[in-house]
């Protein structure tokens, strides 16, 4: 079957995958569009996503209090990774980040986790500019949160964004799981010559 983030590459290529002519977030074109909430929000998807974040975190020798995005790109992420950290006996918290800060209540912009001081993960599904992964970093750092990496789904490799993110970031690093060149292999590879569109 292969190892978690093997397993979440095939289901990124076979479910959030998309062939044709889209219009991007950022306002270009594209002849694919990545949804990975298709992914992130199936069950074993969920699964795989908070398995693979949660090596990674590792593998990258970070130690950190908590994980969070931008909603709602993130959410599904940072869900599936603080369970995932529960079960394995080393809880990571999770919070998120709101596009705006609330006109009632609380007035939040960071929901869920809010203990300072804090290291975290700034984590997205897919980086094109970078732009809402910029707005996150921003408001964990305006909230007082030290950022120890950053982290999204997929990286489309386009638009500047990965430079973006690296400058906004400093010191902390960048890495993004997959490529778009990635998902759009793995989804060729896998999908017979009749039906692609």
């Amino acid at each position: 079957m292969g190892s978690p983030r093997e397993q979440l590459l095939s289901m990124l290529a076979e479910k959030s995958f998309r062939l044709g002519q889209f219009t991007l977030s950022s306002g270009g074109t594209s002849d694919y569009y990545i949804d990975c909430r298709l992914t992130t929000l199936d069950g074993r998807g969920a699964l795989l996503t908070g398995e693979t974040i949660l090596g990674e975190i590792q593998r990258q020798g970070w130690t950190v209090d908590a994980i969070g995005g931008l909603t709602m790109g993130a959410d599904p992420i940072v869900v599936a990774t603080s369970v995932i950290s529960a079960q394995q006996g080393k809880p990571v918290n999770g919070f998120l980040v709101r596009k705006a800060e609330k006109t009632h209540g609380t007035s939040q912009r960071i929901e869920g986790f809010r203990q300072k001081p804090a290291r975290v993960v700034i984590v997205d599904d897919v980086c094109t500019t970078g732009a809402s992964t910029i707005q996150a970093i921003e408001a964990a750092r305006e909230y007082g949160f030290e950022i120890v990496g950053v982290l999204c789904l997929v990286e489309r490799e386009e638009a500047g964004g990965r430079a973006s993110v690296e400058k906004a970031a400093a010191p902390a690093k960048f890495v993004a799981l997959f490529t778009a060149n990635d998902v759009r292999a793995e989804h060729v590879k896998n999908t017979p010559k009749t039906s692609r569109a």
